[in-house]
């Protein structure tokens, strides 16, 4: 097995389990009855740890190379997950989401860092196009294996199913991470963060990245919450995610085509504008089979943003701290993942669901205007 298919296996095994595990978490204190607020704050405690991790990750794997930052990951994401299976609380959902937002952490900026060091720049495009059909396919498997878990077994084995992902990567990690790059002791010269962020086109990158990880989010946030409220099941839930994971993967399969032909501007603004409209739809709508269809429409607007930023960040990275560059990205991510849930749990708690759905719609055309504002390089 070849170093970047070892990534591909890795990916698609974790991001099943991490989407498994949020769908799962949500609709345990979904069913504990907990308020629209306190499940805003335990998505937004799922993504502390990758807030205050991220870059300290990537400067790891950068200096010692990725075996152990992944095998530490395995261990925190199946611990996290087997709490709520002895304890039934609201607190312990935390503390498992908060364990789990820390195996993720090292997780992501770790694979992300690793399609981009083992690929050429060449192929680097549809190295990392491939990198995120993994990802769309399994935010199609993930919500489907939580739903049917909790319809089907019980809440709390469904934590336990969820973990089982994770601690099958760590397995794999000890039988073929041998293959994997080691660190690298030569790095250029750290520049201050001021005057990395002081860069326009990075600040571009972050911004864009950013406003595409909390459109995604806070759609496969708010959606259960919605389906709970009009009286879908738990499979059906799940089912409306998937689609959206299935239309996110056929953008992402055409995506080195679309950037020849359009450009990472204009394909970001078009992506924006379409999210913008799945957004709006979704209020209009109490039926599953025209939830879906709106479900469709939003993933295919996200689908191909992450990848584009990943990217553009990517090739602005110095020799030897492209882990350090992307986790700048992810820690400004996960900053949005941190405070949004919570603040659009008080509006919802306030003016009900509707009002965060158009909000959403407006912020996502405001992503459109960004992306347009300038032309990354191809």
């Amino acid at each position: 097995m070849t170093a970047l298919n070892l990534v591909y296996v890795l990916a698609f095994i974790d991001f099943i389990g991490v989407n498994a595990s949020r769908v799962v978490l949500q609709l345990f204190a979904l069913d504990l009855r907990a308020s629209p607020t306190e499940v805003g704050l335990l998505i937004a405690l799922y993504y502390v740890c990758p807030l205050l991790l991220s870059c300290p990750a990537g400067l790891l794997s950068d200096r010692y190379g990725p075996r152990r930052p992944l095998l530490f990951s395995a261990v925190c994401g199946s611990l996290g997950m087997v709490i709520p299976y002895f304890i039934h609380t609201l607190p312990a959902l935390y503390v498992a989401g908060m364990l789990s937002g820390m195996s993720f952490a090292f997780f992501l900026v770790i694979v992300q860092n690793l399609v981009g060091v083992l690929s050429i720049p060449e192929k680097r495009a549809s190295a990392f196009s491939n990198f995120s059909l993994f990802g769309a396919t399994s935010n199609f498997i993930g919500p489907l294996v939580a739903g049917l878990s909790v319809d089907h077994l019980d809440h709390p084995v469904s934590c336990l199913v969820a973990g089982v992902f994770t601690l099958i990567c760590g397995i794999v990690v000890l039988i073929y991470g041998g293959v994997l790059p080691g660190g690298s002791r030569q790095r250029a010269p750290r520049a201050p963060i001021g005057e990395t962020l002081a860069d326009p086109a990075v600040m571009r990158i972050l911004a864009i990245g950013a406003l595409v990880q909390l459109g995604t989010d806070l759609f496969q946030f708010y959606i259960p919450v919605y389906g709970v409220g009009i009286g879908l099941s738990a499979s059906a839930i799940g089912a409306l995610l998937s689609t959206f994971a299935v239309a996110s993967f056929i953008i992402r399969f055409t995506l080195p085509q679309l950037i020849k032909r359009w450009g990472e501007a204009k394909l970001l603004a078009y992506s924006f504008y379409l999210a913008a409209l799945g957004f709006a739809l979704v209020p209009l709508f109490t039926s599953g089979l025209m939830l879906a269809l709106v479900s469709f429409i939003f993933g295919l607007g996200t689908g191909c943003g992450q990848p584009i930023a990943t990217m553009l960040m990517f090739s602005r990275a110095a020799d030897g701290r492209s882990g350090e560059a992307l986790g700048l990205r992810l820690t400004l991510n996960n900053l949005v993942r941190v405070i949004a849930p919570a603040t659009f749990g008080f509006i919802v708690s306030a003016f009900g669901l509707p009002p965060v759905f158009y909000i959403n719609a407006v912020m996502m055309g405001a992503g459109g205007l960004v992306s347009r504002a300038g032309k990354p390089k191809r």
